[in-house]
């Protein structure tokens, strides 16, 4: 099982790469790997598959006790059967299809026919129609998008979020009149849609979450998503050689979920086992059942997932066993994996195998389909964020005492649905997405050992001493030295002299802390318990012990509230918006700095805190 780097028959590309120094003191990277040509269209891959495995699962999803699946000769025919209905009903390249609701076989068989006959497909968060309470956002972005026709799932859950917008008139699907869309064989019109369509159409319209306004809409051309799946296979060339095999929640109005891992498994002629659960309390469970049942070759998940599924992994050996039985690679993204979370995950590999599972990550955006550069080789920690992919140049510009980062290639979005203004300002003079994350070489003598990511540039901020917060890389740290009890981390203290947390707890671990309370117990009251208060001034203390004034907080709060979705506090993949919680929660800040600060904020001193 165990996986070879290097050499002949090597599961992954050599570490290389090439580096042009320039004048002016920026870096432009590339692969030494050529990018070899790709598909015309994400079609392709799917009329490859039913041609050559009709009878292999694509895809499948739970129907009470068991799976309903999808073959890919069945998905091509139901694939052209609605896309001659959707040009039937006038839809087109100026008249998308929006896609409100969750994963599930509709909400793919969908998406993949509205871009086999060149109309956009644009999923939207279920978010900002199932938890939000003013449904600005949904009504903002259907605005911008003027679809031809709404998918949701569930009529009545999406009933009073269909009710607040201006849907213009498009017509509305949900899963209980579905077939309609299918009842009809497909004609030559779809075969001339299709072969119309091209790299440079527009596959998918994606949304950014924002942390105000109307989430930006990012064209996804099919030059993009198919680049990207060519360079994937050339950096892991293993997922060429046997179909993958995922059970995977991550949301399809992600590029994560969407472009990363759906793609990947159509291009390669997988099996996507689509997973209900969620790293929430409640839904982990799903995932926990679903994994008894499929034992993944590839798992993708952000660092909740991992924190949220380790207990099971943890104390259920057959579980565990199923879990690593053929795993090939174990992969997160979206944030840095703390290093507690790493280090037990290798610790069940072993137990379970008797050897670990290579640790991979890539990094990117919504803009870059959306790999920009990955992992290929040994690593030893989180952070490391790889390498360009072939195909793609990364360009390293010095900004302040960092070097900001910006991308080049086929992968990258021609810029934003219907914001000329917004596409014009995201590009420098030579075309380069202006991506806003900082990276610094992992060992500046082996520029091969790969790129680690260095933060965002808008989130480091100057204490009044003047020296420089590094937000991302202080955050992974808290997170690690704090756990159980921090879920997330928000780092403050712009102009202010010294750093606080304002900390989302995980709600079970400190509940954990606290056994004699009731299992009701108001969250409020676990927060105030002094089990948990000491558990996170011992984890300000070790970070004291190991730096400067930028390096630990003197102050933190556990914040009951958890991060609202429709103040853009979080995203579905629950990644915090640094920004829009301290815009937000900004008397929670002023609360922090009180002179005289009250029995709930944390102080590193114990005995400050009673002065």
């Amino acid at each position: 099982m165990t996986m070879q780097w290097n050499g002949a028959g090597a599961a992954f590309a050599p570490a290389q790469v090439h580096v042009e120094r320039r004048s002016d003191g920026s870096l432009v990277l590339r692969s030494p790997q050529p990018l070899i040509p790709y598909a015309r269209c994400l079609g392709e891959f799917l009329e490859k598959w039913a041609r050559e495995a009709p009878e292999r699962v694509f895809l499948a999803e739970r129907q009470g006790f068991g799976w309903r699946t999808l073959a890919y000769g069945e998905a091509l025919e139901q694939v052209r059967r609605i896309g001659a209905a959707l040009l039937a009903r006038g839809l087109s390249g100026e008249r998308p299809v929006a896609l409100l609701s969750d994963n599930s076989i509709h909400h793919a068989l969908l998406t993949l026919a509205a871009m086999h006959v060149g109309v956009p497909a644009a999923p939207v968060s279920p978010a900002y129609s199932l938890m939000s309470q003013d449904h600005d956002k949904l009504r903002g972005i259907l605005s911008l998008l003027r679809p031809g026709l709404v998918y949701a799932s569930d009529g009545a859950k999406f009933a009073a979020a269909l009710k607040a917008v201006d849907l213009g008139g498009a017509e509305v699907v949900t899963d209980a009149d579905f077939t309609r869309l299918s009842a009809a064989p497909a004609g030559p019109e779809v075969d001339a849609a299709y072969a119309a369509v091209g790299p440079d159409t527009v596959a998918k319209i994606l949304f950014t979450s924002g942390s105000t306004g109307v989430p930006k809409g990012v064209i996804n051309t099919q030059r993009m998503l198919c680049s990207n799946q060519q360079a994937i296979a050339q950096a892991w060339p293993f997922v060429t050689r046997h179909a993958p095999v995922i059970v995977d929640w991550l949301p399809w109005n992600h590029t994560f979920g969407g472009n990363h891992n759906f793609n990947m498994i159509l291009a390669h002629g997988g099996t996507l086992y689509i997973d209900e659960g969620k790293p929430v309390p409640g839904l982990i469970d799903k995932t926990v059942a679903n994994l008894r049942e499929i034992s993944p070759t590839l798992y993708f998940n952000v660092p909740r997932g991992f924190d949220m599924l380790l207990p099971y992994l943890e104390s259920d050996a057959e579980l565990r066993r199923r879990f690593f039985s053929r795993l090939q690679i174990i992969f997160y993204a979206a944030a840095a994996l703390p290093q507690n979370l790493w280090q037990r995950l290798e610790a069940l590999a072993r137990r379970s195998r008797g050897e670990v599972v290579p640790f991979l990550s890539a990094w990117g955006s919504t803009e870059t389909a959306p790999m920009a550069t990955t992992v290929h080789f040994p690593i030893s920690h989180a952070g490391v964020i790889g390498l360009p992919a072939a195909g793609c140049e990364i360009k390293m510009v010095p900004t302040a005492d960092k070097l900001e980062l910006r991308v080049r290639g086929p992968n990258v979005t021609p810029g934003y649905w219907q914001r000329p203004d917004l596409t014009a300002a995201a590009f420098d003079e030579e075309g380069f997405y202006k991506i806003g994350d900082a990276g610094r070489f992992a060992d500046p003598n082996d520029p091969a050992k790969g790129l680690e990511f260095d933060g965002r540039i808008a989130e480091d901020f100057k204490l009044m001493s003047g020296v420089w917060v590094r937000v991302g890389a202080l955050r992974v740290k808290a997170v690690a030295e704090l756990a159980p009890v921090a879920q997330d981390i928000v780092v403050t203290g712009h102009d202010r002299e010294e750093v606080g947390f304002l900390i989302f707890p995980n709600p079970a671990a400190c509940r954990s802390l606290c056994p004699e309370l009731p299992a009701d117990a108001p969250l409020a009251q676990v927060l105030g318990d002094a089990r948990v208060v000491a558990r996170v001034r011992e984890g300000m203390q070790r970070l004291a012990a190991a730096g400067g004034s930028s390096l630990f907080a003197t102050r933190a709060l556990l914040m009951a509230e958890p991060p609202s979705i429709d103040a853009g506090e979080i995203t579905d993949k629950g990644y915090i918006n640094q920004r829009a919680v301290l815009e937000r929660r900004a008397a929670l800040v002023t609360r922090l700095y009180a002179n005289r600060p009250d029995a709930g904020v944390i102080l590193l001193n114990e005995h400050r805190a009673a002065a």
